[in-house]
């Protein structure tokens, strides 16, 4: 696990190449790897567009961490403009729904392999000073975890986050861990329950209520035995303080107008100080993997000795 750094003319000049290429970097990336643009391959449309995001005043309430844009439906959701007016808030929707765009229309050609086997889920911006952040235990970003969403769960879908520093001076600081193949074992089954495979009868019992709009209003009936796992295992990473202070651990800094892409269901992150960043999430497909083998469905079902979906 390691970072791969891409120079801004080697990233244009993929996409104009074979998919060889692309499913090198989706290999890499599920591997555990990240990969880093130190000049970020996207631009916000003008200069007034990054000056409105710097001076953008948010909520500071402990329940909402990013301001976050949901393309399915052309919103902002999960937290509120202190100063909020309607002309401000359209423009912010306007600003993340065309940098969604964006690094969708990138991303479709630089990993290929992922072409009509992602979702595209949340945009958001991430105003707020990492360091000294009072948020509850569960939500807090310097703390070493995985990613698992406790409102939308993946179903196996892996989630690939595309990352952009655009504070004017300062960088964004990471530490990583192992990643999900060399931390599940050492922590399952002795400290947490490894997952079930599901009965017929549970799985058309979730899909049913999925269908007729309940899991949308209790995610709990969207879980699969996987996405409950995983969101145990998030919890017990985060609450585990012999990990956090005695785990393997890389720091990695992202400097100023660059940006970065991590599978973050898989490698171990936390960010420790920064200000002003976009990011963009993906959900994959399982079917769409290069290197389906390093995925965490891949190593629970290995652990388990069945399949879980």
């Amino acid at each position: 696990m390691g970072l791969v750094t891409l120079p801004l003319e080697i990233a244009r000049e993929t996409t104009r190449k074979s998919t060889e290429q692309a499913r090198l970097w989706c290999k890499q990336l599920e591997e555990g790897n990240i990969l880093l643009f130190p000049q970020a391959p996207i631009a916000l449309e003008t200069a007034e567009d990054l000056q409105f995001l710097l001076g953008l005043e948010q909520s500071r309430s402990v329940l909402h961490k990013n301001l976050a844009y949901q393309s399915a439906t052309d919103r902002i959701v999960g937290a509120n403009l202190c100063s909020a007016n309607s002309a401000a808030h359209a423009r912010l929707r306007g600003i993340l729904r065309s940098y969604s765009q964006q690094v969708t229309e990138f991303l479709t050609k630089f990993l290929t392999p992922y072409q009509s086997h992602w979702q595209v889920d949340y945009t958001s911006f991430r105003a707020i000073e990492e360091q000294g952040r009072h948020l509850p235990l569960r939500k807090r970003n310097d703390l070493l975890h995985i990613d698992a969403f406790p409102t939308r769960p993946t179903q196996g879908a892996r989630i690939l986050r595309f990352f952009q520093n655009i504070h004017p001076t300062r960088p964004r600081e990471w530490i990583i861990g192992e990643p999900f193949r060399a931390l599940a074992p050492q922590f399952a089954p002795t400290h947490i329950a490894l997952p079930r495979p599901e009965s017929a009868w549970m799985q058309r019992s979730r899909n049913a209520a999925c269908r007729s709009g309940m899991g949308k209003a209790i995610p709990a009936l969207q879980r699969s035995s996987y996405d409950r796992f995983m969101l145990r295992f998030h919890n017990f990473l985060k609450e585990n303080s012999v990990y956090q202070s005695q785990g393997a651990r890389t720091a990695i800094s992202f400097p100023p107008g660059s940006s970065w892409m991590i599978y973050t269901d898989t490698v171990p992150h936390a960010v420790l100080s920064g200000q002003y960043a976009l990011e963009q999430t993906f959900l994959v497909a399982p079917q769409a993997m290069v290197a389906p083998e390093h995925s965490p469905l891949a190593v629970l079902e290995s652990l388990v000795g069945q399949r879980l979906l």
